[in-house]
């Protein structure tokens, strides 16, 4: 895990997102908008954050861009893969995110994003039933195209990097096996044996993207780069990986307003969590072994900020159930309900409810963004392996579990390492502590 200043960020940046459906056409469209003045880029650090470098004389706020070398949105190139072969423009219709009217001036630059043919397996995603998949015939061949994929994007758009975003569905749960995940000589041996029931397609793109010098980060909760073998490949290749999960609606809540709890010595009783949606994910979340890779990533936030060792008689056996209900008529305009019983002074039980109604693909689109600019900023100064800054995004951090290492979920001490790095990568002091 070097470090460095981070080099100037010339030339083109060219982003290749898996997934052609809800979050990666909001993501682009708003890109798209955005570089021609007619939309603006809310919810990105990025593009709006503005840090404290120095102290005392010295200190200033400087916007991202300011403290580190940035693309700009018009040097951004994007490609994609996906099982439908709807192009760009026809899946954000489809999408029903956008308004027509905020999709239709960049019509042109839609139709021509085109899917790549996916590399898919039904028995990953069994609600899918898209034909726009490559014809191979090991998990082996699977990733030697999708690394031809990514060889052909760079040189027919000239593109100086690449950045390789998981933006599709959640695969069905992958539990490491170390016998299979546990080094690298092993993953390949295993994808060169077609051992389908330990390599999920994502690991195919993931081993493609570190191959062909792209970071790779994964937006679902599944546990592609979540290995020891993929961080074993990161290692050898000197780039960054991330993931997993957008933190977007429920879980962004969960650890931001757990701490509030956890600061002012509030105890908790339960945390009951339940979701409403129904679009593409909603619907292959309804398959229930797609649905516990999704459990996993949700129920890891709260356990890791209000924690029974630090405080028994506050956090002590408390009751943490997450559901996920499909439900058609919501589409994207996801529905969270919080639940929460605490106690106060002498015991004395209180509740609280939130109730957020929010939109899955506008929250996650900006954290696409500010992603894959992150991870390319990481890749320029350096940084390899696991960029732990980047859980300020994630549901579900990335973290060493072979070394027992507990990831941050607490949202504020998430945001202080993101600052820090940025400093760091900007040559300034990454002066402030998580206490």
């Amino acid at each position: 895990m070097a470090n460095q200043i981070a080099k100037p960020a010339t030339g083109k940046l060219g982003i290749m997102v898996v997934g052609l459906g809800a979050v990666s056409t909001t993501f682009i469209t708003g890109v798209l908008m955005a570089r021609k003045g007619l939309a603006k880029p809310v919810g990105s650090t990025t593009q709006y954050d503005k840090i404290r470098v120095g102290r005392g004389a010295d200190k200033k706020y400087l916007k991202v861009n300011e403290i580190v070398s940035m693309p700009s949105l018009n040097d951004i190139e994007f490609a994609a893969w996906d099982v439908y072969p709807a192009n760009a423009y026809e899946s954000a219709i489809n999408a029903e995110v956008l308004k027509e009217k905020d999709i239709n001036p960049v019509k042109d630059e839609l139709l021509a994003i085109k899917p790549l043919k996916a590399g898919f397996d039904k028995n990953y995603a069994k609600r899918l039933d898209g034909d726009n998949v490559k014809d191979v015939k090991t998990r082996w061949e699977m990733a030697e195209a999708i690394r031809e994929d990514i060889r052909n994007f760079k040189a027919e758009k000239g593109v100086e990097r690449i950045v390789v975003l998981w933006a599709a569905s959640t695969e069905i749960y992958v539990a490491p096996n170390m016998a299979v995940h546990g080094t690298l000589a092993a993953l390949e041996q295993a994808m060169k044996d077609n051992d389908t029931a330990n390599i999920a397609p994502s690991m195919c793109y993931a081993y493609a993207a570190l191959m062909e010098d792209a970071p790779f980060v994964m937006g679902a909760p599944n546990t592609t780069v979540d290995i020891p073998a993929m961080w074993e490949l990161a290692e050898k290749k000197q780039l960054p990986i991330a993931g997993k999960d957008f933190k977007t609606g429920q879980t962004l809540v969960k650890s931001g307003f757990a701490p509030i709890i956890g600061t002012r010595m509030l105890g908790l009783n339960g945390w009951f969590s339940t979701n409403i949606l129904g679009n593409r994910d909603g619907l292959v979340l309804d398959e229930p072994a797609n649905f516990r890779t999704k459990e996993v990533s949700k129920l890891s936030t709260l356990e890791s900020i209000l924690v029974a060792e630090k405080q028994p008689d506050l956090y002590t056996d408390y009751y943490h159930k997450v559901r996920i209900n499909y439900y058609p008529p919501r589409n994207d305009n996801k529905e969270g309900w919080d639940n929460i019983d605490i106690f106060g002074w002498m015991g004395y039980p209180m509740q609280i409810k939130i109730n957020f109604l929010c939109r899955d693909s506008i929250l996650a689109a900006p954290l696409c963004l500010d992603l894959c600019l992150l991870i390319d900023l990481a890749h320029r100064a350096g940084r390899w392996g696991t960029q732990r800054f980047l859980s300020f995004f994630l549901k579900s951090p990335q973290h060493d579990y072979t070394q027992d290492e507990v990831p941050v979920n607490h949202l504020f001490q998430q945001y202080v390492m993101l600052k820090n790095a940025i400093r760091e990568m900007g040559g300034y002091e990454a002066d402030e502590e998580i206490d």
